[in-house]
């Protein structure tokens, strides 16, 4: 609930600290609190997604567009991962290392992209943005199995298939940093569904479910996006995807 930017980084890596030293407490919450207001910054204004200006990427104002659109969704992977944490107190303890391992990896990625901002004269909070990732991790704060699938394996997983080519636009106008910067979060993220994707798997042998079948079932039921490509299969198998849902989503692709 941390809403201090510097604050909430060193509350991170003090988390991380506190886990090698063994001083997390694994007893469960008496009542776990639904958040619908994770702690943030009051900037940047949250806005609808049809809301958002659109900007071109060769202009200045749009390279830092996308590079604030990429830092307020590293932001919000922050809150996420903590949440997974807090939320879901019966899993086993792979399960808090897994994710707090994701919370500071997507706390660095943030710093990051905010240092990059500030090189090309912003701050993160300097342009609105919306508020979809958290929406969905606040809708599916009842249950570990469709937070699996829907977080990580969905909203998540659409990083892999973006992130190639916004590293070919940031080539094209020679935002090297931008682009190395890039590079680090897709193979970072890779690991990140693929954490998803192990999870989700668990829960459905828990639960003697047929994962494929559950997966398609939780986007239909819960999904309230479009799910088409174009996808990349290559670090979707990378990070957990099976052969059967990659020929799924291969039907998907298809005009």
């Amino acid at each position: 609930m941390e809403t201090d930017l510097d604050l909430k980084i060193s509350k991170v890596a003090q988390l991380q600290i506190d886990w090698a030293d063994e001083q997390f407490e694994f007893s469960s919450s008496e009542t776990v609190l639904r958040v619908s207001d994770p702690g943030r910054p009051k900037k940047p204004l949250l806005v609808s997604p049809k809301e958002l200006p659109k900007r071109r990427l060769g202009s200045p104002e749009g390279h830092a567009a996308l590079m604030h659109s990429i830092a307020h969704i590293e932001f919000n992977a922050v809150n996420l991962a903590l949440d997974a944490i807090y939320r879901f107190q019966d899993m086993p303890k792979r399960f808090y290392l897994d994710w707090l391992g994701v919370a500071g990896e997507e706390s660095y990625h943030f710093q990051m992209i905010r240092e990059h901002l500030y090189h090309l004269g912003y701050e993160y909070g300097d342009m609105v943005a919306h508020d979809g990732l958290w929406m969905t991790t606040y809708e599916t704060d009842h249950d570990p199995l469709v937070r699996m699938a829907l977080v990580p394996r969905t909203l998540e997983a659409r990083g892999l298939d973006v992130t190639p080519p916004m590293i070919q636009k940031l080539r094209s106008i020679g935002d090297k940093r931008g682009v190395e910067i890039l590079k680090i979060l897709l193979q970072d993220e890779i690991g990140h569904v693929e954490v998803g994707s192990r999870w989700f798997r668990y829960i459905c042998e828990e639960r003697h479910l047929n994962p494929f079948n559950t997966f398609q079932a939780i986007i239909e039921n819960y999904y309230h996006g479009d799910l088409r490509g174009p996808f990349n299969y290559e670090a979707r198998a990378q990070a957990g995807f099976c052969e059967q849902e990659i020929a799924w989503l291969k039907t998907l692709n298809q005009p």
